[in-house]
C-alpha cells in the first residue's frame, strides 16, 4: 500500500537510489563501465550495440543506469553543457586499483588517490564527462558524533 510519506509497507521493496547517467552512446558507456569498474549488465533495453538503448549496471551491489541523452526530453550529456550536474561516489575496497583501471579504460585522472576527510579517495572524469570519486572510508562511517 502506498503511503503519503513515500515509504512502502511491502517488506520486499527497499528504498534505493539508482542514478541514470545520460551519455552520447549507451553501448560504449556500458562497455567502458564494465572495463573500468567491473560493472555487470543486469538489464538492457535494446541490443548490445544500441547507442540509444538503456542499460542497468551493477558494481558490487550498487546499481546505476546509462541511457542516451535527449535534448527533446531535457536530458543532456555532460559534453553538451560543457560540464556535469553531479559527481558520483563509487565506494570500493581498493580505490587505487579501481582508479587505475578507470584511467586505463579511458578516464581522465583529476586527483590521485589520497587520504582526505576520513576517506581514501581518487577522482576521475570518465570518457562521457561524468565525474567520479572512487574511495572508501578509513574508519567507521559516518564518524561518531
Amino acid at each position: 500500500m502506498a503511503r503519503s510519506d513515500g515509504r512502502c509497507d511491502d517488506a520486499r521493496v527497499r528504498a534505493d537510489v539508482q542514478p541514470e547517467l545520460w551519455v552520447s552512446d549507451t553501448a560504449a558507456a556500458a562497455a567502458y563501465y564494465e572495463r573500468a569498474f567491473g560493472a555487470v549488465v543486469e538489464h538492457r533495453v535494446g541490443g548490445p550495440d544500441d547507442a540509444d538503448g538503456v542499460v542497468q549496471l551493477e558494481v558490487n551491489g550498487a546499481r546505476f543506469w546509462v541511457s542516451g541523452a535527449s535534448e527533446q526530453f531535457g536530458r543532456f550529456a555532460p559534453a553538451s553543457i560543457a560540464g556535469a550536474t553531479a559527481r558520483f561516489l563509487l565506494v570500493v575496497e581498493h580505490p587505487q586499483s579501481v582508479t587505475d583501471a578507470a584511467v586505463v579504460a579511458g578516464a581522465e585522472l583529476r586527483s590521485q588517490v589520497t587520504e582526505e576527510h576520513g576517506w581514501l579517495l581518487g577522482r576521475v572524469v570518465d570518457p562521457f564527462g561524468h565525474e567520479w570519486e572512487i574511495g572508501r572510508p578509513l574508519g567507521a562511517w559516518p564518524p561518531p558524533a
